[in-house]
C-alpha cells in the first residue's frame, strides 16, 4: 500500500464534498475517513429519528464520496471489531493505516474537537483543522465583534451581517435595509384563526431507499430501548433530497412563513416552516445558497418582505449568532445555571404522557419525528421546564437527543442562553416566561385541555400560568434589576398573601408531580 500522506476525517455533520477538510486533496496520496460510532447515540439517549437520520446520510455520503474517485475508510456501526467510540475508532485506524497527518474541517462539537486533539497528540501526528465555510461569519471574527462591545446583543449582530454581506440591503454604497426597517416582526407572527391552517403544502418528504432502510432496521435493532419512532422517517439524506427540500420551501410555503412562523395547530407538525435546518446543520445545504434563494424570491416577487427578511433572520441572524457564542463561551457555558435550577426533568418529557394539551402535542410530534418548531421548542417544551426550575443541563441533554437537527453548537446556546436563561444574559436580555394565556393565543391547544389558562391557583388551573407567577416570586429580586421585566415584577405586589400561598401549593403539587403528567389507564 502507497504512503498515506492525509487521513481526512469526515464528521457525521460535515457532509459536503466541497469542504475545506479536502481542499487539496490528492487521491494518489490522501483518504477520507468516517465511522458511526454507539458513542454518538449513547452519550446522550439519542432519539431513534436523529440516529436514523445521522447513519442514513453518512451512508449515502459514503457513496457520493467514492463516486468522486476518493478512497474512503468507512467503519459501520454494526462493522465487526466497531470500537464503539470516535477516539478509539480513529486510534486503531491511525495505527493501521499510519497517515503522515490528520485533516479536517472544524467540528461542530467542542466534545469532538477534544477527541480529535487528544488522539492527534497520542499518534504523535500534526492535526490541520480548516475553517467551515458553511458560516457567514467565522468564529474569530464573532469573537471580534464581541470584543467591540460590551454587551452582546443578536440584533446588532444581524444587522452587521446583513451590511457586511449586502443582503436585502437597497446598495452596496447605502446602509439601509430593504423596505426601509430591519425588523418585520410587527407584521409576521399571527395565529391562525378558528378555521386552522387550512390547505398548507406539504413539506417535502423521500421514501426510504435501499441504505435508508438497512439503517432504520438498525437503529430499530441496536437502539430499541431509544424514544422515538421510525415509521413515517421521510427527511432528506441526500444534497440532491436538500435542494428539492429548499426548492419546495422557497416556492410553497415561504410566501406565508412570517405570517405564521410564530402559530401551532394540533396534529400539524410541519405547518409553514422550512424544515431545513437538519440539512443545513448536516452540511447536505450551504447557509449561502439557502439565504441566497430567499433573498431572489424576494427580488423576484415571489415571497413577501416580511417573510423572507423573517427567514433570514433565522439563518443569518440567530444561526450564526449561537455558534459565535458556543464557540467563544465552551466549555465553561455548557455548565452555566444563573437561576440556581436544580429539578429534574419530568419523565413524560420522553412519553408525551401528559394531560397537558399542548404540551402533549409538542412531545408527541417530537417523539414521532424529531422535530418540533422554534415556537414549541422555546415557548411550550422549553417555557415548562424553566419556570419549573429544571436543571438546564438535564433540559439541554434532552434536547440534543431527540431532535434531528440537533448539533450542539447550536443546540445548546439555544437551550442554555436563550430558552433556559442560564446564562444570565448571555444570548437574551430576558427570560422568555409566559402565562398559559400565550399557548391561548397562540393556538387552539387550551380548547380541548382540562386547565385553565386564565387560572393560576386551584384544581383548574393551568400550570404554566401557575409556574409563572411561582417564577416570579422565586426570582423577585434578581428580576426586577432587569429593565425588561420591572413591569412582570411590578405585578406580584398585586397579590395578596393569600393568593401567593396559593400559588406556591400549586406550584410545589406540579414539582411534586401530582399535576400535569397523565393518569394512568
Amino acid at each position: 500500500m502507497a504512503e498515506l500522506r492525509s487521513l481526512v476525517i469526515v464528521l457525521g455533520d460535515q457532509l459536503d464534498l466541497d469542504a475545506s477538510g479536502f481542499d487539496g486533496f490528492d487521491a494518489t496520496q490522501d483518504a477520507a475517513w468516517m465511522a458511526e460510532v454507539a458513542e454518538e447515540s449513547v452519550h446522550v439517549w439519542s432519539s431513534k429519528p436523529r440516529t436514523a437520520l445521522f447513519l442514513a446520510a453518512m451512508r449515502h455520503f459514503a457513496v457520493a464520496l467514492e463516486a468522486s474517485g476518493r478512497p474512503l475508510h468507512y467503519t459501520r456501526l454494526d462493522a465487526p471489531g466497531n470500537r464503539g467510540s470516535l477516539a478509539a475508532q480513529l486510534s486503531g485506524d491511525i495505527a493501521r493505516l499510519k497517515p503522515q497527518r490528520l485533516v479536517m474541517t472544524a467540528p461542530g462539537d467542542w466534545r469532538v474537537l477534544q477527541d480529535v486533539k487528544d488522539v492527534a497528540q497520542a499518534n504523535a501526528l500534526p492535526l490541520d483543522i480548516r475553517e467551515d465555510r458553511h458560516f457567514f461569519c467565522t468564529v474569530r471574527e464573532f469573537l471580534a465583534h464581541a470584543k467591540a462591545r460590551k454587551s452582546l446583543r443578536m440584533e446588532y449582530f444581524y444587522r452587521e451581517q446583513r451590511k457586511r454581506h449586502q443582503i436585502l440591503m437597497e446598495s452596496a454604497q447605502a446602509d439601509e435595509p430593504v423596505g426601509g426597517q430591519w425588523n418585520f416582526d410587527a407584521d409576521n407572527r399571527e395565529a391562525f384563526d378558528a378555521a386552522g391552517p387550512g390547505d398548507v403544502p406539504p413539506r417535502a418528504a423521500f421514501e426510504p431507499d435501499a441504505i435508508t432502510r438497512d439503517v432504520i432496521a438498525l437503529v430499530n435493532s441496536r437502539f430499541a430501548d431509544h424514544p422515538g419512532l421510525l415509521d413515517g422517517f421521510a427527511w432528506p439524506v441526500t444534497r440532491d433530497q436538500a435542494l428539492q427540500s429548499l426548492h419546495a420551501f422557497i416556492e410553497k410555503r415561504l410566501p406565508l412563513f412570517g405570517r405564521y412562523q410564530d402559530a401551532m395547530w394540533p396534529g400539524d407538525p410541519w405547518l409553514y416552516h422550512s424544515h431545513l435546518s437538519a440539512a443545513l446543520n448536516l452540511k447536505l445545504l450551504n447557509a449561502r445558497e439557502v439565504v441566497a434563494a430567499a433573498q431572489a424570491a424576494y427580488r423576484a416577487g415571489r415571497a413577501p418582505l416580511p417573510s423572507v427578511e423573517g427567514f433570514i433572520r433565522q439563518i443569518l441572524g440567530w444561526r450564526e449568532y449561537v455558534r459565535g457564542i458556543y464557540w467563544t463561551q465552551m466549555p465553561a457555558y455548557a455548565r452555566r445555571n444563573a437561576l440556581d435550577a436544580h429539578e429534574d426533568l419530568p419523565p413524560w418529557y420522553w412519553t408525551a404522557g401528559t394531560d397537558m394539551a399542548c404540551l402533549r402535542d409538542a412531545l408527541t410530534q417530537t417523539l414521532t419525528h424529531g422535530y418540533a418548531n422554534h415556537i414549541q421548542r422555546l415557548m411550550v417544551t422549553g417555557l415548562y421546564a424553566l419556570m419549573l426550575g429544571v436543571e438546564p443541563r438535564q433540559v439541554h441533554e434532552w434536547y440534543l437527543a431527540v431532535y434531528v437537527d440537533a448539533v450542539e453548537w447550536v443546540e445548546l446556546p439555544n437551550t442554555i442562553g436563550m430558552s433556559q436563561y442560564a446564562d444570565g444574559g448571555v444570548m437574551g436580555s430576558k427570560p422568555y416566561i409566559a402565562t398559559g394565556k400565550y399557548i391561548q393565543r397562540m393556538s387552539p391547544h387550551c380548547k380541548g385541555c382540562r386547565y385553565d389558562p386564565a387560572q393560576r391557583s386551584g384544581d383548574s388551573a393551568c400550570p404554566f400560568t401557575t409556574l409563572y407567577w411561582d417564577f416570579l416570586m422565586r426570582h423577585e429580586a434578581s428580576l426586577a434589576k432587569n429593565p425588561r421585566m420591572a413591569l412582570q415584577v411590578k405585578n406580584v405586589a398585586r397579590l395578596s398573601d393569600v393568593q401567593k400561598q396559593e400559588v406556591l401549593e400549586r406550584a410545589a403539587a406540579i414539582r411534586q408531580g401530582k399535576v400535569g403528567a397523565a393518569s394512568p389507564r
